[in-house]
C-alpha cells in the first residue's frame, strides 16, 4: 500500500513554508463548514418568512447534520484509498454547489434537499483536515496546527451568529449561503495549485456493507437524538425502534469489518493502542461541552440574566477567546517539548471546575460571575480539544489516517447531538412544570434548575474524561515527519513511536 502522500521521514523539525500556507487554505475550508450552521439558523425567521413550512424549520439543521456524520467516515476512508488531495477538493466543490443551490432554492423541501448536499460536502471537508495535518505536520509540530483547528471551530462559534444577522439585516437571506462561494472558491483554488500530495489509487473493494451498516446506524442514533423528549418522548416506539436499528447495524457493522478486506473503519485502530479509544472519549467529552454549553448558556444568559438576543455570539466571547489562547499556548509547549499527557488531564479538570460552578448558578448570578466560569470552561476546552486529536493521531498508521481521524470528527458530532438531545430532556422536564404558572419567578427559576441539571451532568462526563486521560501513555512524539504504517500491534510500539 502507498504512503507516499506523506513527506519525507527525515529533514528539519520546522514545517515548511509552503505547507504552512497549504494549511491555511485548508483551515477556510474548515471555517466555511463551521460557520454554515450557525449562520443559517440566525437567518431561520426571514428564510421561513419568505419560504413558508415553518413545520419542517428543524430538517434544515438536521438534514445538514445528519448527513455530515453519515458521509464523514466515508470521505475519510476514500482519501485512504484513491488519495486525500483528489477527495478533500472534491469536498470542497460539493460543499459550494450546495451553497449555490441552497441560495437558489424557492421552496423548504429545496432547501432542505440542497441542505443534504451541502452536509455532504461539510462530512469530506472535516474528515480530510485533520487527515492532511497528520499527513503533511511532523507529530512534534501538530499541536501548533491543531490549534489553528480549535480557533476556528471558536470563530465559527462566535462569528457565525453575528454573520448571519448580519446578513440577512443588509442582504437577501439567500446571501447567507451565497457568501460561502467566494471564500469557498478561493480555499479550491489556493489548494489546488498549493496542495503537493501525489495522487494515489488503491485497487481494493469498497466496504459497501460497511457503509450501508454504518450510516444505518448513525442515522438512527442522530434522528433519536434529535426527536427524543421533542418530537417524540423518550420511551416511545419511535426513539425505542431507532435505538433497536443502532444496536442491531453496529453490531453487524463490527462483524462485518473483521471480515471486509479494506474495512470502512479498520478496528485495528481502536485495539492497537489504548490511546486511541481513550482519545475518542475526550473528543466525545469535548463536543458535548461544546454543543451543550454553545445551546444553553446564551439561553439562560438571555431568559435569567436578561442578556440581549442580537448579541448571543458576543454572550460566547468568554468561553471562546480561552479556547483560542489556551490551545495556541499548549500548541506551542507541546512542539517543545514533546509532552502532551498533561494538558488532556488539565483540560477535564478545568471543565469539570467550571461546569461544576455553572451547575450552581442561580436566578441572582450575575453575567461577571458566569463570565468567569465561562472561562474555566473555555480553558478545559482549549487542553482538550486540539490535544484529543494529536493523541489520536500519534495511535494510528498513516496508512489508516484518514478513517481514523475521520472518527475524531464523528464522535465530536455524535457528542454534540447526543450533549444537546440529553440537556433537552433533561431542561424540558424542568421547565414544563412552571410553563402555566403566571409568575415569571417561577419561570425563571425552572430555566435555572435546568440548567443546572444540564451542567452538573456534563461535569460528571468530563469527571469520567479525567479518569480516562489519566490512563493515557505519553508516547514520545517524532521531530520530524509522519507516523510510519507499522504492523505491530503490541500497546507499547503505536506507529508514531516505530522509528
Amino acid at each position: 500500500m502507498s504512503t507516499s502522500d506523506s513527506l519525507p521521514a527525515s529533514g528539519p523539525s520546522a514545517v515548511p513554508k509552503n505547507v504552512r500556507w497549504v494549511l491555511l487554505g485548508i483551515m477556510l475550508a474548515m471555517l466555511l463548514s463551521m460557520l454554515d450552521n450557525m449562520v443559517v439558523s440566525t437567518a431561520m425567521p426571514t428564510i421561513v418568512g419568505d419560504l413558508g413550512g415553518l413545520e419542517h424549520i428543524s430538517w434544515v439543521v438536521t438534514a445538514y447534520t445528519l448527513v455530515t456524520a453519515i458521509t464523514t467516515p466515508i470521505w475519510g476512508k476514500f482519501g485512504d484509498l484513491f488519495g486525500r488531495k483528489p477527495m478533500y477538493l472534491a469536498s470542497i466543490a460539493v460543499f459550494l454547489v450546495g451553497s449555490a443551490l441552497c441560495g437558489a432554492a424557492q421552496s423548504m423541501t429545496e432547501l432542505i434537499a440542497f441542505r443534504v448536499v451541502q452536509g455532504i460536502g461539510a462530512g469530506g471537508i472535516g474528515a480530510g483536515a485533520f487527515a492532511l495535518i497528520g499527513a503533511l505536520v511532523p507529530p512534534r509540530e501538530r499541536g501548533k496546527y491543531q490549534g489553528m483547528t480549535a480557533s476556528v471551530m471558536a470563530i465559527g462559534t462566535i462569528g457565525g451568529p453575528l454573520l448571519g444577522g448580519f446578513v440577512t439585516g443588509h442582504f437577501d437571506w439567500r446571501w447567507a449561503f451565497y457568501v460561502n462561494l467566494p471564500l469557498g472558491l478561493l480555499a479550491l483554488v489556493w489548494l489546488w495549485r498549493m496542495l503537493h500530495v501525489p495522487a494515489q489509487r488503491i485497487k481494493a473493494k469498497i466496504d459497501w456493507a460497511g457503509i450501508g451498516l454504518l450510516t444505518g446506524s448513525i442515522s438512527a442514533i442522530v434522528l433519536a437524538a434529535t426527536w427524543a423528549g421533542t418530537t417524540y418522548a423518550w420511551g416511545s416506539w419511535q426513539i425505542l425502534a431507532l435505538g433497536a436499528v443502532a444496536v442491531i447495524g453496529l453490531a453487524a457493522f463490527v462483524a462485518v469489518e473483521k471480515r471486509a478486506a479494506e474495512p470502512l473503519l479498520p478496528l485495528s485502530v481502536f485495539t492497537n493502542h489504548r490511546n486511541y479509544p481513550l482519545a475518542m472519549v475526550l473528543i466525545l467529552a469535548a463536543g458535548v461541552v461544546m454543543f451543550g454549553a454553545g445551546l444553553y448558556l446564551p439561553l439562560f444568559q438571555q431568559t435569567v440574566q436578561g442578556a440581549s438576543a442580537t448579541n448571543s455570539g458576543l454572550l460566547m466571547l468568554p468561553m471562546m477567546i480561552p479556547v483560542v489562547i489556551v490551545s495556541t499556548i499548549a500548541g506551542k509547549v507541546m512542539s517543545a517539548t514533546g509532552k502532551y499527557k498533561i494538558f488532556p488531564v488539565l483540560g477535564t479538570v478545568f471543565l469539570t471546575a467550571g461546569l461544576g460552578l455553572l451547575a450552581t448558578m442561580g436566578t441572582d448570578t450575575s453575567q461577571l460571575l458566569t463570565g468567569l466560569y465561562m472561562v474555566l470552561v473555555g480553558i478545559g476546552l482549549g487542553f482538550t480539544l486540539q490535544m484529543s486529536g494529536t493523541i489520536a493521531q500519534n495511535s494510528v498508521p498513516l496508512r489508516d489516517m484518514g478513517a481514523a481521524m475521520s472518527s475524531v470528527n464523528l464522535f465530536r458530532t455524535l457528542g454534540g447531538s447526543l450533549g444537546v438531545a440529553v440537556f433537552g430532556s433533561l431542561f424540558t422536564r424542568a421547565v414544563q412544570p412552571a410553563l402555566p404558572a403566571d409568575a415569571r419567578d417561577a419561570y425563571l427559576q425552572a430555566v435555572t434548575t435546568g440548567t443546572g441539571h444540564i451542567f452538573l451532568t456534563a461535569a460528571i462526563l468530563c469527571a469520567l474524561a479525567f479518569v480516562a486521560a489519566l490512563f493515557v501513555i505519553e508516547v514520545p512524539l517524532k521531530k520530524a515527519g509522519p507516523p510510519a504504517p507499522s504492523a505491530d500491534k503490541t500497546e507499547n510500539t503505536p506507529a508514531s513511536a516505530a522509528n
